[in-house]
């Protein structure tokens, strides 16, 4: 909670206006606010926590403990399009430490659970006569879809959408404010966004080299006719391709620590939402780097070294050798 604290004070003013009762600032609201994802409860449950942990109110500088629906209407213009986008830029500039260059980026996108329906009754909910078993409920339901740092798993920027829908139409509205607030040399992306358009976009408008595999439309044996969506049949980049599982992993982090179903009920409060677990999710990596030694993208620990195989005389040697005696 200092870590978002620190983070909103770059950010937002002490208060909304000169007038206001003042009893908390902007910062600390949004502290709390925060801490309602951490603890995946709801506001009454935030209010609670505080009001029994002393040490914790005097760590943000809080004298009284808000009252949850002071919580829930501060969360409302807190997390606003243009408000979370500053905050979102305040913690990629505190990763970044002032490196405005991303060697390797990787967009996705994964939906999330509206409700809390147990997974076992998905999937026999349907008919015993049919003797099937169904794995999801197809309706509407709240996506996110993100463009990632694949060195340091922060979340550059985030879109707010609707599904069941396809990726391809939405390659160009999370990374334009990406590319904007840092210049990204690579990017990486699944089948679901293999378009010509998607690679002129990326490499002609905003200069970002693009690996994306070509399996869009029937397979056949014949090259597609786009320049870029060539270049993938016929020099297709494997291993750097290879690191756009880290986009997978920020959705697993996510899903994991702060759970895959919203609390919101409806679109606007669950498009809040989501952006908060992006925003909880930086400030905890924030939190890593600062505590730990955080090793996302870096090279991988040395293999152990395999035992050198020993000779026949070594192994005629240890036979020799007397046993241990047991101690009965």
């Amino acid at each position: 909670m200092i870590i978002a604290l620190k983070t909103a004070r770059r950010v937002l003013p002490d208060y909304w206006h000169k007038f206001s009762p003042q009893k908390f600032t902007l910062p600390q609201l949004f502290a709390c606010i925060l801490l309602r994802v951490i603890l995946k409860t709801d506001y009454r449950g935030v209010a609670i926590f505080l009001k029994d942990c002393s040490d914790l109110r005097d760590a943000i500088g809080l004298k009284s403990v808000p009252h949850f629906t002071t919580l829930h209407k501060a969360s409302q213009r807190l997390l606003r399009h243009k408000i979370a986008d500053k905050l979102l830029i305040s913690t990629i500039k505190k990763l970044t430490k002032g490196k405005d260059i991303v060697e390797l980026a990787a967009i996705d996108s994964s939906g999330l659970d509206s409700n809390y329906v147990s997974r076992y009754f998905v999937r026999r909910r349907r008919s015993k006569k049919l003797n099937l078993w169904e794995d999801v409920i197809y309706k509407r339901y709240p996506k996110l879809a993100i463009v990632c740092d694949c060195s340091n798993h922060a979340i550059l920027s985030a879109m707010t959408t609707r599904g069941p829908s396809v990726d391809v139409n939405q390659f160009r509205e999370p990374l334009k404010p990406a590319a904007e607030r840092v210049k990204i040399n690579h990017l990486l992306a699944d089948a679901g966004y293999d378009s010509e358009p998607n690679h002129e976009y990326a490499r002609e408008v905003c200069n970002i080299q693009t690996t994306i595999p070509p399996k869009a439309g029937r397979p056949g044996s014949n090259l597609p006719k786009g320049k870029y969506r060539r270049e993938m049949r016929t020099n297709f980049k494997h291993k750097v391709y290879g690191q756009r599982w880290q986009v997978e992993t920020v959705f697993s982090m996510i899903k994991r620590n702060y759970g895959s179903a919203l609390r919101a009920r409806n679109e606007e409060s669950q498009a809040r939402e989501m952006l908060l677990l992006v925003l909880t999710h930086n400030i905890a990596i924030i939190q890593l780097v600062k505590e730990l030694f955080y090793r996302a993208g870096q090279t991988p620990f040395p293999l152990v070294a395999p035992k050198r195989r020993r000779s026949k005389a070594e192994d005629a040697e240890r036979l020799l050798l007397p046993l241990p005696r047991a101690n009965c």
